[in-house]
């Protein structure tokens, strides 16, 4: 099967923090779900994290009432490359390279107080920053903040979940979205 149109995952279309990931998995492009796939530590750092009252069991795609909390939120999830494929390592420079154009797109539709990129070596190429380190960013969009943080993907073993919703706890924060 060619992945590379897969339609894109259901999209919270207003948000107050907006994680991106690096790209749908081809789990995420056949559920519909970001962060679908099984060992993905996502929902279980965002549950640890305080942002959903229970932790989401997005494998085999939304659960009405889970995507209407992410909404009611401000949480929405969007990628860098829409491209789905079996592992980021994947893709190509040029893809990533396209990114901050696409996240610009997303940024002035949506108007997210915070953006929060999920995957640090991703990011180092998409923005042409081989320096960047973990943490807040200089934000290219007026009124939006912007964060790197760990990719959640099971493939990143060095972040546990408690590091990872540590990170999420700060970039919630920072949109000043109560937990």
């Amino acid at each position: 099967m060619d992945h590379s149109s897969i339609a894109s995952p259901r999209c919270v279309h207003f948000s107050g923090v907006r994680p991106v990931g690096i790209n749908p998995s081809l789990w995420t492009a056949a559920t519909g779900a970001h962060f679908a796939r099984p060992g993905n530590r996502f929902y279980p750092a965002f549950f640890r994290a305080g942002l959903t009252a229970h932790q989401f069991d997005a494998s085999g795609g939304y659960a009405d009432a889970d995507f209407d909390e992410l909404q009611e939120r401000g949480i929405g999830v969007s990628n860098l490359v829409p491209r789905a494929t079996a592992r980021a390592d994947e893709l190509t420079t040029d893809e990533l390279r396209q990114a901050p154009a696409r996240l610009d797109d997303i940024v002035s539709k949506h108007h997210p107080k915070v953006v929060a990129v999920l995957g640090i070596t991703a990011y180092r190429k998409a923005f042409s920053l081989p320096k960047a380190a973990i943490g807040e960013q200089d934000s290219p969009w007026e009124g939006t903040r912007l964060f790197v943080l760990d990719n959640p993907s099971g493939l990143n073993a060095h972040a546990s979940v408690a590091d990872h919703a540590a990170g999420y706890r700060k970039v919630v924060k920072a949109a000043g979205i109560a937990i």
